[in-house]
């Protein structure tokens, strides 16, 4: 991962950002109006399916059973050979069958399959929602475009900013994907929650480390927020969030993370799942957690681009689910593809 000087003005005002995110635990936003839920509902979910992947077509199905989505919310596609990456005319062929069978009520897309995860350089999840950028590719270690949704208080995305926004739910190994669900179903508060951020001797990965928030326990929630110093966490329990900048990450065995728990590293390809050339992802599911985030294409080290430590605890603990709270923590996310089950939402 190259290092990158961030805009200092951008920092100024993301600090600010999370300033107020994290004092506004202090008002009633959960309360504000009884018609809109706190958090996406599954009527408002769209399952994508891939029938020339059987491990998607029966994960699929268990994950429509599990959080009760309508029949009619669930759309078929045909993408033979799960390739890891599409090409620009690939995507936008299925992308237009996809949204040619939507209804308005839909908010958001749950891709269930693992591949593919990129549409050349970007993501998939967020070339879907964000639209395909083919001038991305020719600088893809240079600022990214604005996220209209990136800590915004709507609860519908696509009425309010006319965005769908997409997660990725792996559908290989089966047996994850089954874990990751009943993960998100069980979900609910714990007891002495905890909210781990990491601060590494990698300098270059720790660009977001300036908006850590301070440790401390969020008044009425019962989540204690944690900042260490160090390689990585060991022999830690009830982990709700852990956040860290490494290219790999070291003693996942030795971590429980509760149902529900949001975790990612700050590197240049963990979107990048089913690769070797850094830690993907798909470790942090493996190890416990429910939803995850990484860059499929070298972002450099901008912390735009990867989830906003203050924006996603401060989403996610006033009880918007995963995908909303993972999508408005990050500001620029063309470059990145968010995995998981995307209603679990402890809080709710």
């Amino acid at each position: 991962m190259s290092i990158s000087a961030p805009d200092l003005r951008c920092l100024h005002v993301a600090a600010g950002m999370a300033l107020s995110a994290i004092l506004a635990f202090a008002s009633p936003v959960w309360a504000q109006s009884p018609r809109i839920p706190t958090s996406l509902q599954p009527q408002q979910l769209a399952v994508i399916v891939n029938d020339d992947d059987p491990d998607s077509v029966a994960i699929a199905a268990l994950y429509r059973e599990k959080r009760l989505i309508p029949v009619g919310n669930v759309v078929h596609v045909r993408i033979p050979g799960q390739p890891r990456k599409l090409d620009a005319a690939q995507f936008a062929q299925i992308k237009q069958q996809i949204d040619s069978k939507l209804p308005p009520r839909i908010q958001a897309v749950l891709m269930a399959w693992t591949a593919p995860y990129a549409v050349e350089c970007q993501g998939i999840t967020a070339a879907y929602t964000l639209g395909f950028d083919p001038a991305l590719c020719s600088k893809p270690c240079g600022p990214g475009k604005p996220s209209p949704y990136f800590n915004a208080p709507s609860r519908q995305p696509y009425t309010d900013h006319g965005l769908r926004i997409a997660m990725l739910l792996p559908a290989s190994p089966q047996e994850l994907a089954r874990a990751v669900i009943e993960r998100g179903v069980s979900a609910k508060p714990a007891p002495h929650a905890g909210a781990y951020y990491v601060i590494t001797p990698d300098k270059a990965r720790n660009s977001r480390a300036p908006f850590f928030p301070r440790p401390g326990v969020l008044k009425g929630r019962d989540v204690e927020m944690h900042v260490a110093s160090s390689t990585a966490l060991e022999n830690v329990s009830n982990i709700l969030v852990y956040q860290i900048g490494a290219a790999k990450v070291d003693k996942l065995d030795s971590v429980r993370f509760l149902p529900g728990a949001l975790a990612d590293h700050l590197t240049s390809l963990g979107g990048d799942l089913l690769g070797s050339t850094q830690m993907s992802s798909l470790r942090w599911l493996e190890a416990g957690a429910t939803a995850s985030y990484g860059a499929v294409s070298e972002p450099c080290n901008y912390w735009q681009k990867f989830p906003h430590p203050a924006v996603l605890l401060s989403h996610y603990v006033r009880g918007e689910s995963a995908i909303e709270a993972y999508w408005k923590s990050v500001a620029w996310p063309a470059q990145g593809v968010f995995i998981g089950e995307p209603l679990a939402a402890p809080y709710r």
